[in-house]
């Protein structure tokens, strides 16, 4: 029987190789025999398990504040003492979600034939967290999986806090932009052709604003549909391309280079990256395998593709900081904070530092940029409305200037 395992040498490397053996139990002792840490194993051309619910390809993740809910009942259970199939029998009989249910049915079943936890779990790929099942793995080597799956929850709720922090604090910019978007529409569409057949019962000439904003309210009333419709394949053009690698590099790119929020999502970007290498690494995680998968964990995909490259550096037996340092990407202070926790040996507790500093940096920059945009938004809607009522009341003021009484 062939099997497909993902396992990390004794050097540091993360190999993907096929292994011969008559069960996974055997796999997994000649694994250790050779050295090598396990940590995902599949039967060679194995069926992907098909889940209900769980849209194209059936990948879509577990949502996220239900996997912490889930995280938080099983170590719960685990502490009461129960043994691990009992409590997953238990919290199978109380899950609604049947996508869920279907995973975890599947993760059961796995724990009863042989298979870690952690095996089970990294069996379904990205349907999890990519730490997730490498931070069991650590619990189970180390005998203390409850406690490790406490960490993982504490992890998980920071990260959710930090992204539920910067989320929120758009959501009032994205609210006036919409409301200014609709009243120019208004104005455009509505308001100013009113006064184009007055206008063009005046039959004196135009200012050039009144005819420039009368010509793109005629077009706009005229072509709407086409308008809308270019908007909105637009939108799922851009979309699709945003879903691939090339688009999705270059549009994060971009987003690192939007005045005044790209700073806040670079520090948001290293934030994750240090809190999921810090969670691994208190877990007993290598550094490479951790530094590996931590790498995975950064939402923003020009990040990722900045740090990957430097993974190399670690393994070939450079200093950890001056990797991060080579990518270009962490700012000073972190490099400085990182050097001085592998120096010290509290690397973990360095890392989780940089990351609690940097999210306080995230809010304090969100607040300033909340109070730059109100009166940003309130010039530019007023410079418009005001380049609207310039041109409607102008050729009125001329007719008047140049009337007799």
């Amino acid at each position: 029987m062939q099997f497909i395992c993902r396992v990390g040498t004794q050097d540091g490397r993360v190999l993907e190789e096929v292994f011969t053996a008559s069960d996974e139990t055997a796999l997994r002792s000649d694994l250790g025999k050779l050295g090598y840490h396990l940590f995902e194993v599949r039967r060679r051309g194995a069926p992907k398990l098909a889940l209900p619910g769980l849209g194209r390809g059936g990948r879509r993740r577990i949502p996220a504040q239900e996997f912490v809910v889930f995280n938080q009942e099983l170590a719960a259970l685990l502490k009461a003492g129960l043994p691990l199939l009992q409590t997953l029998d238990l919290m199978l009989e109380r899950m609604h979600n049947q996508a869920f249910k279907a995973v975890l049915t599947d993760v059961r079943d796995r724990v009863k034939s042989g298979e870690d936890l952690s095996e089970a779990f990294g069996a379904h790929g990205d349907l999890f967290p990519r730490l997730y099942p490498s931070s069991l793995k650590a619990g189970e080597k180390s005998g203390e999986l409850e406690q490790v799956i406490r960490r993982f929850i504490r992890y998980m709720k920071l990260v959710l806090d930090a992204r539920r922090r910067v989320v929120s604090a758009l959501v009032y910019p994205a609210v006036l932009v919409c409301l200014s978007i609709g009243m120019i529409a208004i104005m455009a569409v509505y308001v100013v052709p009113k006064f184009m057949s007055f206008f063009t019962e005046l039959g004196t000439d135009l200012p050039l604003i009144t005819q420039v904003v009368l010509s793109v309210s005629q077009f706009s009333t005229q072509n709407w549909p086409l308008i809308l419709l270019g908007l909105v394949v637009g939108f799922f053009a851009l979309r699709s391309w945003g879903n691939t690698e090339t688009g999705r590099l270059a549009l994060d790119r971009l987003k690192l280079r939007v005045p005044f929020l790209g700073p806040v999502l670079h520090r948001f970007a290293m934030s994750e990256f240090c809190r999921s290498l810090s969670t691994l690494l208190s877990g007993g995680i290598p550094l490479v395998p951790a530094f590996e998968i931590a790498t995975t964990s950064v939402s923003n995909a020009y990040v990722r593709s900045r740090v990957e490259p430097t993974i190399q550096l670690v393994r070939e037996g450079k200093a950890f900081f001056s990797a991060l340092e080579a990518s270009e990407i962490f700012t000073d202070m972190a490099i400085d904070m990182v050097k001085v926790g592998e120096t010290t040996g509290s690397l973990d507790d360095m890392l989780s530092s940089v990351s609690d500093f940097l999210d306080e940096q995230v809010e304090t920059r969100m607040q300033r940029l909340l109070s730059l945009v109100e009166p940003l938004m309130l010039v530019f809607m007023g410079t418009i409305i005001a380049i609207l009522l310039v041109s409607i009341y102008l050729p009125m003021f001329s007719m008047l200037g140049s009337s007799k009484f």
